[in-house]
This record gives structure tokens, sequence and C-alpha cells, in this order.
């Protein structure tokens, strides 16, 4: 368990030698009156609080809300259900590879300042119920820096929660590698990485917490390696630490740069999760992890009524095309509201940003896990700009690819909902590689190995809807289209005249009804005469009771089965 030395250990020793709090003499004579240990200076706020406050409140100041650093077994016991945690090789020899003068006394000093014998914590534990293997570094012991102990004890725990077919939740927190270490402490990085790379194999799922700070060689191995990446609010995240860029390039650096924040918008962070969320955000996406089967319990839709069906109302094509364009009209988010629980989204290409044209995440049809991916266009002008009107640029490609392929590694069907006027048009687009990301989305989903639907409702624009279509079905609403660019595209190229978009729509035969007869879609959903979000579920309930057949229909199919039967879908058009 957790040991006598925690149970006796004072908030005072814990933070001696970081002096994350402070009282100054001054101080500390006008308060004598008051027991030693009882007041602390916050070194954020600069505000006198209780230590009684803190150590009850996650290590977060009272009066500022600052993060202070949190030693390992009290993570563990925020983080793991009552008297379930097992601790694994807390004794391990101290080893001194390179003979480097006064480093195992430097050790065992460490080891009688902390309570710890290394850096790590590692074991198993429960989480609301759910096994896990933890892995805490604590900062306390020699910046938790990784040396030979670090490396094998994370190697171990990861290697064992392979064999026990568990999950792996990783809490970084370092200096980087230990200097009197050398050469073996580099090589931890590749020993850490390696270990992980069979769990990962073993589709076994690996959560990644960085907190502060998180930096050097532990960053650039298991640090960033999880399949869901989460830091904490204002953790400092980077391979070399902001002193030594600004030494190198001689420049002062921008504010917040290489926090947690720069992470997530550049695309390297899953999301950022207050310290007391983590529990409850923890469990989730385990939860969302587990292997559940579809549930039968249904309630009766209307009867759907076959595709191209006459409506009362025939409209025209550029008709369609102006209401699939409507501001007010659902989109991405709206539908994932309405058709699923539970949704966690997750951040980021793991390569240059996280494009807010591209929407996904985790979450349960019918208590069944989904990986749901959306094209959004947001509502509202100030929406649309954030949202870049739907026009994912390479980064959101690359998401909804990595998403993807996480689905396929857990075996979890994917849903897409397209929604785009096209792919973004612009330099940085064209720099960072917008035709590759789209021809690897398009690759990629021609052989994934679980069930895809991809449901087209509003705009499908060219290669930027394509690129998320690539399906065993899609499906469109009525007033949705699906084309090979927009029509004033098409006019302006074949007839030099945009002026002359009406007449591209018909001639272009992007309607629904077109799609179905030309077998491009499987099927079409009728829509209330003015489509919003809400009265959607017009159109959702209907939609999840076809969701429930499709997932029916394909999740028994094995994965060549799958394979082949979306090869000889798009073979034969």
């Amino acid at each position: 368990m957790f040991g006598a030395w925690y149970k006796n250990m004072k908030l005072d020793n814990m933070f001696k030698k970081s002096q994350v709090f402070t009282l100054t003499e001054g101080e500390r004579e006008q308060k004598s009156e008051v027991p030693e240990g009882l007041l602390r200076k916050c070194n954020l706020c600069k505000k006198v609080i209780l230590t009684e406050d803190v150590e009850n409140g996650y290590y977060i100041c009272p009066k500022c809300g600052g993060y202070y650093h949190m030693p390992a077994m009290e993570r563990i016991q925020m983080i793991a259900d009552q008297d379930s945690f097992e601790e694994w090789d807390r004794d391990m020899r101290p080893v001194n590879p390179m003979r480097y003068k006064g480093y195992l006394d430097k050790l065992k000093l460490q080891q009688e300042k902390t309570g710890l014998k290394e850096a790590v914590v590692t074991g198993r534990a429960k989480l609301d119920g759910n096994d896990v293997v933890l892995g805490v570094c604590d900062g306390r012991f020699l910046m938790a820096s990784m040396g030979e102990n670090v490396g094998e004890k994370i190697a171990r725990a990861v290697e064992r929660a392979t064999e026990m077919q568990l999950p792996v939740v990783m809490f970084a927190c370092s200096g980087g590698a230990r200097m009197q270490e050398g050469i073996v402490s580099l090589m931890q990085m590749a020993k850490t990485s390696a270990a992980l790379k069979r769990h990962s194999e073993a589709g076994l799922l690996y959560i990644s917490v960085l907190t502060d700070p998180t930096t050097g060689g532990v960053t650039a191995s298991f640090a960033m390696l999880g399949d869901i990446i989460l830091a904490e609010p204002g953790a400092l995240i980077g391979f070399a630490g902001p002193r030594v860029i600004e030494q190198t390039i001689g420049q002062k650096l921008p504010k917040g740069f290489q926090r947690s924040e720069f992470l997530l918008e550049h695309g390297f962070l899953d999301g950022i999760v207050e310290r007391k969320q983590l529990k409850e955000t923890l469990s989730q996406i385990i939860r969302l992890h587990q292997r559940q089967e579809l549930s039968e319990n249904v309630p009766e839709r209307a009867e759907i009524k076959e595709a191209g069906e006459k409506r009362k109302k025939r409209l025209e094509a550029w008709d369609r095309v102006l209401k699939s364009r409507k501001s007010d009209r659902p989109s991405g988010s709206d539908y994932i509201k309405a058709l699923f629980t539970d949704f966690v989204e997750f951040h980021g290409d793991r390569s240059y940003g996280d494009d807010a044209a591209v929407l996904g995440g985790v979450a349960r049809f019918h208590g069944m896990p989904v990986t749901v991916i959306a094209q959004e266009k947001g509502k509202g002008t100030k929406e649309n700009i954030a949202h870049n009107f739907g026009m994912p640029k390479p980064e959101g490609y690359r998401k909804a690819l990595r998403l993807m392929k996480q689905a396929e590694k857990f075996g979890r069907p994917v849903i897409c909902f397209v929604d785009t006027p096209g792919a973004f048009c612009g330099i940085e687009a064209e720099e960072r590689g917008q035709g590759e990301a789209i021809a690897r989305n398009i690759y990629e989903m021609s052989a994934l190995s679980v069930p895809v639907l991809s449901v087209v409702v509003g705009e499908g624009g060219s290669g930027g809807a394509l690129a998320l279509a690539v399906s065993d079905e899609v499906w469109i609403l009525e007033n949705a289209v699906y084309s090979i660019l927009s029509p004033e595209g098409f006019s302006s190229i074949l007839w030099k005249d945009s002026s002359k978009a009406k007449e591209a729509a018909k001639i272009m035969k992007i309607t629904a009804e077109n799609l179905y007869k030309q077998n491009i879609v499987e099927q079409v959903f009728e829509e209330p005469e003015e489509l919003t979000a809400e009265n959607i579920h017009a159109v959702t309930d209907k939609m999840e009771a076809e969701m429930q057949s499709f997932l029916k229909k394909y999740t028994v199919l094995s994965k060549e089965e799958l394979r082949e039967h979306r090869y000889q879908r798009f073979r034969g058009m």
C-alpha cells in the first residue's frame, strides 16, 4: 500500500526543496503565535495561505488557482480507488553505471528526504473499479530525471500491463535524462518506447498525462507516445528547456511558449484537464475503450420512406444547394449531440496543429464505443470564422486519420459527418501538404479493418469531402449535395462565367436523388421543410435506427471481408 513513510510525511518536508510557498522572516515574526507550518506564502500570487487548504485542495493555491508540484503518492491517492494501489518494484538496487563520484551518496540523500526509492512509482490500481497500471513521476527526486532504474521500472510496468491486458496511465514530470548516468540514461528512451510499442501492438490503451515540467528525454520518449495525451493547465512541456533555447538562439521567447495551451494549439495534445477533473476524465476514457456490444433496446421509429420518393414540393438543384449552405442548418456537432452519448473530444494531428474545422473523438452509440468525426462549420459569423467555415486544412485531415487509425487499433466503428465547401485553399495549406493529407486519408480509409459510415449532412465539396467518405456506405440528407466542386467553380472553369452556377447545379447532378440513382449513396433521409438544430430529431430519429442496422450488419464481418467490401464498392464506380 502507500507505506508508513507516506502517512507521516508533512507538506513542509514535501516542498522544502522546491519552496513552492514560503514566508519571509518578517512575516514569521509577525505571526509568531501561529504554529510552525500552518501558514505558507504562495510564490505565484504572493498571498499567505493555509498549508492544510493546499494539502486538501489537490495542491492548488486557493487564492490564485496556481498548480503546485504534486508528490507521487498524493497523486495516486487522488486517482486510484481507496486502498486499491499495489506498488511494484519499490526496492531496486541503486546503480552508478558511469561511476560518477558521489552519485550513490546523492541517491541515498534523496531517498531519505523524499521517502521514495526512485523518481517514479509504478503499480496496479483500480480507477472507478477498472484495473489499470499506473506510473507516476515525482519531481522531488532529482527532478524526476530518467536514469536506468526509472526506465527499468517503467518498462517492467508496461510489460506487466501487456501480459495482464491492462491499460497504462502514466503521469510524466521530469527534467529529462539523468546526467550522472550518461549514455545509459539515454538508452532508457529506447527501452521505454519499445515496451510501449509492444503494448500498443497488443491493442491496449496508453494514456499519458503531462505535468509541470515535462522536458528532455522523457518528452522525447514515453511522455509523447500515448494513444491519448492529456496535460494539466499551464504545464511546461518541451524537449529543450526555455533557458537553453533562449541561450541558443539569443532571443526572448514569447509568453506561454511550451506551455500546455501552446501544445494544444499546435496539435500535440488531446486535451487539457483540470486536476480536480482528472480522475473522472480518465475513467470516462478508459470505459470508452472497453468492448461493449450494441444494445438491442431501441425505441420504435417512424417508417423510413424509400430514397427518391417524390415530395409534394419538388425543389430545383440550386434550391437544394442553397439549403445545404443555410447558416442555421445543423452542424456536425449537432448530429453528435443528437445521436451519441458520452462524447469525449480529442484534439490535434500530433504534427502541426489542431484544426477546428474537424471535430473528433470517442462516444457511445447505444452502449457501443464508436469513433465520431465531423466537419464543423459552426453557427454565426464568430463560430464560422473559428471553424474556418468548415474548410479543413491538412492538420484537420491528419487529425481525422489519427483518430481513424486509433479506432482501428481498438476495434471501434467509425462514423463521419461530411459538411464542407471543400478543403481550405491557401498558401499555408499547400505548404503543409493539403494534397498529400487528403490522398493519405483516402488511401488509409480504403483499407480500415473496422466498419466505416459517412453521412453527408450539408455540402459535400470535392476531395475535401471524399477524404472523410471512403466508407462501407455513404448516406445523404435530402437537401445536402455532393459534388466534384461547387457549382460556382464548375461554371467558372467550364464556361468562364461563375454567374451560371444555377444552371451548373442542374447539369452536375449533385442532389441526393441523382446520387442515389448513380449508386454513389446508399440512403437518402427526408428533411423537414426547414431543417434546424431545434427539429433535427425529425432526421436523426430515422438515422439512428438505420445506424443500428448498419452496425449490426458490418460489425459481424471479418477484417478481410470489410476491406474487400469497401474495395469492391469503389471498384464498381
